[in-house]
C-alpha cells in the first residue's frame, strides 16, 4: 500500500510560546513533524490557527504527504485558550480537513504524559496544567490563562520576578541578586515597566530560567517563588485526591524543576512522562480514525 492510500493523521500542540504539529498514518504511525509560531486562540485568534495549520502543512511536507486532499485528513488539534466547547467548535470550524477534533491543550497533554495509564501530571511551561487521570477520564485544576491563572508556570515566574524587582526598587522588600539583574537586564526600572505593560505570556516566561537557575544557587527571592509556586502545586494535587504513593509525573519545560520543592509524598513515584502533549494529540488522531474505520465496516 502506497504512504498517500493509507488513513492520514495529523495532530497539532498549541501553546502560548509556540506550536507545534505531527503527520503521519494510521498505518505508519507518525512520520514528521514541524514548529510554529504561538498557538494560543484565545490570545490571538486568526494567529494560531494560522500557525497551527501552517506546522501542520509543513509537517504534511516532511512526511511526503503534502498531496493528500484535506477533506481526507483526520486532526486533533489541542490548543491553550479553547477552554470552553464554543471555543472547542469556533476553532473546529475553521479547519479544513475532513474529520477534526479540537480541545484544550491539558487533555492532550495528559495523554501524552501518561499515555493510558492512571496518575497524575504536572505539565508547566507557559501555562500549567495539573490533572489525574483514571481510565483515560481526566479531572484538572487551573490552567484558564494567564489572566488569572496559571500560577507556578513559566509566565507566572517570571511575572512574580518583576513583582518583587519592583517592590525592592521601592524599598518595600530587600534585593537579591535575582532582582537586581531582572531590572539591570531590562535596562531599569521604567524600561521594565514598559516591558511589562505590553508583554504576552510567552515573553514572561522567559524570565522563568533565571528564576530556576537563581534558586538552585541559594538565591533567596528565587527559592522564595519556587516555594510560592511548589504550594500551588500542592494544594492542586490535594485538591484531585493525591494520596501517597500515587504515581505523579512532571513534564514541560518548568514541571521537573519543581521536583525539590515538593513532598518527599508526592515524589516517592516520580514517572517520567511517555510523551509529549503532541503525541497525545496524535494518539487522539488515531483513536478518532480507528474509531471512523470501525464505523465505516
Amino acid at each position: 500500500m502506497k504512504l498517500t492510500d493509507q488513513t492520514v493523521i495529523v495532530a497539532a500542540d498549541g501553546g502560548g510560546t509556540g506550536c507545534r504539529a505531527a503527520a503521519g498514518t494510521l498505518e505508519s504511525g507518525m512520520l514528521a513533524t514541524a514548529t510554529g509560531g504561538p498557538g494560543n486562540v484565545h490570545s490571538d485568534f486568526d494567529g494560531a490557527v494560522s500557525h497551527l495549520t501552517g506546522a501542520i502543512d509543513l509537517a504534511l511536507a516532511e512526511a511526503g504527504l503534502a498531496g493528500v486532499p484535506r477533506d481526507r485528513i483526520t486532526a486533533h488539534l489541542g490548543v491553550a485558550g479553547a477552554h470552553s466547547e464554543v471555543e472547542m467548535a469556533a476553532v473546529q470550524a475553521v479547519l479544513p480537513y475532513g474529520r477534526s477534533a479540537v480541545t484544550g491543550d491539558r487533555a492532550t497533554s495528559v495523554r501524552g504524559v501518561l499515555g493510558e495509564t492512571d496518575g497524575f501530571v504536572i505539565a508547566l511551561g507557559t501555562g500549567t496544567i495539573v490533572a489525574r487521570q483514571t481510565g483515560l477520564a481526566m479531572r484538572t485544576i487551573g490552567g484558564w490563562g494567564f489572566e488569572l491563572s496559571d500560577q507556578a508556570s513559566g509566565a507566572w515566574l517570571g511575572r512574580r520576578l518583576l513583582e518583587e524587582a519592583v517592590l525592592a526598587h521601592d524599598g518595600m522588600t530587600s534585593h537579591s541578586d535575582l532582582s537586581r539583574r531582572a531590572l539591570d537586564s531590562k535596562g531599569g526600572l521604567v524600561p521594565t515597566l514598559h516591558f511589562s505593560a505590553q508583554a504576552a505570556p510567552g515573553d514572561f516566561a522567559v524570565l522563568a530560567r533565571d528564576v530556576i537557575t537563581a534558586a538552585k544557587d541559594g538565591d533567596v527571592l528565587g527559592l522564595a517563588l519556587m516555594a510560592e509556586g511548589a504550594d500551588y502545586l500542592i494544594r492542586g494535587l490535594n485538591t484531585l485526591g493525591f494520596t501517597d504513593g500515587d504515581l505523579l509525573s512532571l513534564a514541560g519545560g518548568v514541571g521537573p524543576h519543581y521536583a525539590p520543592y515538593l513532598p518527599a509524598a508526592m515524589t516517592r513515584n516520580l514517572l517520567s512522562p511517555r510523551g509529549s502533549a503532541l503525541d497525545g494529540a496524535f494518539a487522539m488522531a488515531a483513536q478518532a480514525a480507528r474509531q471512523a474505520a470501525k464505523e465505516a465496516r
